[in-house]
This record gives C-alpha cells, structure tokens and sequence, in this order.
C-alpha cells in the first residue's frame, strides 16, 4: 500500500471505528509480507469485530484505495 492510502486508512481506523494504535502497530508488524491483507490480521488476531471488518471493506471500497 502506498504511504498516502495507508495513512488514510490508518486515519480512519483510528478515528472512526477507534482502534487503538497498538492494535493496529501489532497488526502492522504481522503482515509486512502482504500489506493487502491489514484488514483480515486485524480481524484474524481479534483485535476487530465481524462489522468492523465489514465497515473496513465498505470504507476501502467507497474511498477506491486497494491495500
């Protein structure tokens, strides 16, 4: 993911669906090898609920980013 999208997103994250930063810090460091995949380890280690995960998906989708 390009520093822009991912900064974006990370804001959205933070401020809308308000996960903590150590969360999504631990979920960064687990999927250096696919960034494309942030939102499932974050879904994946619990750290966001099934609707998260779905309100992440309706948000990548509305904004165009891709990971």
């Amino acid at each position: 993911m390009k520093s822009a999208a991912l900064d974006k997103f990370i804001h959205f994250l933070r401020e809308e669906l308000a996960i903590p930063s150590s969360s999504i810090s631990l979920a960064l460091r687990h999927q250096e090898e696919s960034p494309n995949l942030l939102p499932m380890t974050l879904w994946q280690y619990g750290l966001i609920s099934l609707e998260q995960l779905d309100r992440i998906f309706d948000w990548l989708e509305t904004a165009q980013l891709t990971l």
